[in-house]
């Protein structure tokens, strides 16, 4: 009897939202697209445009899309965390522009949990306490060359 009543106890604690921690981050597009792991998985045939920042002639608009990346976060700082989630989102959209014939993704915004934040410069990630996400909603063109 004394170990069910602490493990019930135990359950109600673990899923107690007071528990639950998402904390929001705001992480510049620049210092990932700095990363080393961005320079070996972005291979720089499709450029990434966030939402209010200047473009290139958009010569065509195509398909719109939303990816939701998270990675787990245990042994990662918060930043790191983020990095890694704004990384793998980067890869999904590169992935399916090279599928949709664009050379770009145009008019990124973050998308977490359908909440559109527009930021020119930063993309919102949010860490919990296991895990770290990333969602963004882009539209796949082509672009002019610069």
């Amino acid at each position: 009897m004394k170990k069910a009543l602490s493990l019930s106890l135990l359950a109600l604690t673990l899923s107690s939202p007071a528990l639950a921690r998402d904390t929001v981050y705001m992480v510049p597009l620049s210092e990932v697209l700095q990363m080393a792991e961005a320079k070996t998985k972005l291979d720089g045939s499709v450029k990434f445009y966030l939402a209010g920042q200047k473009t290139p002639k958009v010569l065509e608009t195509l398909n719109s899309d939303v990816t939701n990346k998270k990675t787990n976060g245990v042994g990662k700082s918060d930043e790191e965390g983020c990095k890694w989630a704004t990384l793998s989102a980067l890869i999904a959209l590169q992935q399916s522009a090279k599928k949709n014939g664009a050379n770009a993704v145009v008019d990124i915004v973050s998308y977490y949990k359908k909440n559109e934040v527009k930021n020119a410069k930063e993309i919102e990630c949010h860490a919990g306490s296991f895990v770290v996400g990333v969602a963004l909603k882009g539209t796949y063109a082509k672009v002019a060359a610069k």
